[in-house]
């Protein structure tokens, strides 16, 4: 199991540091990072978000980010497909690949924020649709030959993409996953999957496994979870600076959510299933509620081997590892860094 990074840039009010601060900060640990021998860090990208994320062009930051390392690699993870033009998607991820002398691992999904499709003019209800679309013309765009593509949302004629990328054929591809649908989807196109923090860990590994038995033999598939952690010597410690870290973060990524999980929005049908667990959520989120939901991995090197176990047995390939959820001083979270690297990593590296 590799163990990676995950950033969504947050602004939690108590940290009190700039945005300035927060982007030198996300920079300092990647590129200790790289030293450490994580695996790759990945970038969400996000608008409108005031203190959850403030990531909203993850490939400048990588692209930053890029001269400052030799070795991690560098995802976005993931590009919301219906909110860009799929020859402005190619044109960004290729010459990224360049800029990173191809470290780039390439997310693709369909966002889910009604706000953020409202402002760039995408229907909710062509989520599917487009992000299909997007995917064949990308995909089109890797094979180094003028692409021509006639569908419902894009036309192009004999249009040549450039730059091309690094890799061969192409960067490698995954996609968010939240609804079971998406799991089997990914795996009939040979994609990796990327489960966020939205839903707790029993109905993940389930998908999961659906996923791993959808999936051909080769490629090898690839299953990303992305997990809160904090990893310290002291134990105690570790769970007094997690509790209003973590807590913070995921009141913040449900209340971002919220607009989804309650209303019945075309094609995202599945989040609305959340609202029971979100339900639940309400009664008070805290830290011990987030260890029994497989959302957060709290203590000592011993104790977070023993939990992270369960993850690797499911078939977890790459752990995103949010350090502190971005609402912890960087010292703390680079401090854990080290711990996880020195102490964790060791013992659960296939």
């Amino acid at each position: 199991m590799q163990f990676d990074l995950f950033y969504e840039i947050s602004q939690p009010p108590h940290l009190a540091r700039s945005e300035a601060q927060a982007f030198a900060d996300t920079l300092a640990e990647i590129e200790l990072a790289d030293r450490l021998g994580f695996g790759c860090a990945w970038l969400v990208e996000h608008h409108f978000m005031r203190g959850y994320s403030h990531s909203s062009k993850p490939d400048l930051v990588l692209a930053a980010a890029s001269q400052r390392t030799r070795r991690i690699r560098l995802g976005l993870s993931v590009v919301p497909l219906p909110y860009h033009h799929p020859v402005h998607v190619a044109e960004r991820v290729a010459t990224l690949d360049i800029l990173t002398g191809g470290r780039l691992e390439l997310g693709i999904g369909r966002g889910f924020s009604p706000q953020e499709y409202g402002v760039f003019g995408a229907a909710m209800s062509d989520s599917r649709s487009r992000t299909a679309e997007s995917l064949a013309i990308l995909r089109q765009s890797f094979l180094r030959r003028p692409v021509t593509f006639h569908g419902e949302h894009y036309q192009l004629d004999a249009l040549d993409i450039l730059p091309y990328p690094v890799q061969s054929p192409h960067p490698p591809l995954w996609t968010a996953a939240v609804s079971p649908d998406t799991f089997t989807w990914a795996a009939q196109q040979q994609l990796g999957m990327l489960a966020g923090p939205f839903k707790p860990w029993m109905m993940v590994k389930h998908d999961i496994r659906n996923y791993l038995d959808s999936a051909a033999a080769a490629p090898a598939p690839r299953a990303g979870m992305t997990v809160g952690i904090v990893c310290l010597p002291d134990g105690k410690r570790a769970r007094e600076l997690a509790k209003p870290a973590l807590t913070w973060f995921y009141n913040a990524l449900f209340a971002t959510t919220l607009p989804v999980l309650e209303k019945l929005y075309p094609s995202y049908e599945h989040f609305h299933d959340l609202g029971r667990f979100r339900s639940l959520m309400k009664l008070g989120i805290n830290l011990k509620l987030l260890e029994t939901f497989g959302m957060a991995v709290v203590g000592t090197p011993a104790e977070c081997i023993e939990k992270l176990q369960k993850y690797r047995e499911a078939g977890v390939t790459n752990l995103l590892c949010a350090v502190g959820a971005g609402a912890l001083p960087t010292e703390v979270i680079q401090e854990s860094m080290h711990c996880i690297a020195e102490d964790v990593m060791p013992a659960l590296r296939i």
